[in-house]
């Protein structure tokens, strides 16, 4: 089992904090600060992977969405509805998603 499938998103980023932590408190060896920098960097990836897999499900479910609500006749401006030519808001888990933090940052 990888650590992509034991560790949840939040778990990943979660021990990515405790990470950061340790080696920015120092007094640490330069063997120690090393294997903490890349467990680091595979926790960051993990993270990264969650985020790109949430992404691409929002996606896909925004295509589907549009495809369902999509009128039979005639089509709408990209970002208008066909009916009354309104801007299309963003739904809310779009604009949550947007507000994670990449575990990147960190590094």
């Amino acid at each position: 089992m990888t650590d992509r499938e034991s560790l949840s998103y939040e778990q990943a980023r979660d021990e990515l904090a405790g990470v950061v932590k340790r080696l920015e408190t120092g007094g640490l060896t330069l063997e120690q600060s090393l294997d903490l920098w890349e467990r680091g960097e595979k926790l960051a990836a993990i993270c990264a992977e969650w985020l790109d897999g949430a992404r691409a499900r929002l996606t896909a479910a925004m295509a589907t969405r549009e495809t369902d609500d999509a009128p039979s006749t005639g089509t709408a401006p990209a970002g208008k509805t066909a009916v009354t030519g309104q801007t299309v808001r963003a739904p809310l888990l779009s604009h949550t998603l947007a507000g994670y933090p990449t575990a990147r940052r960190a590094f």
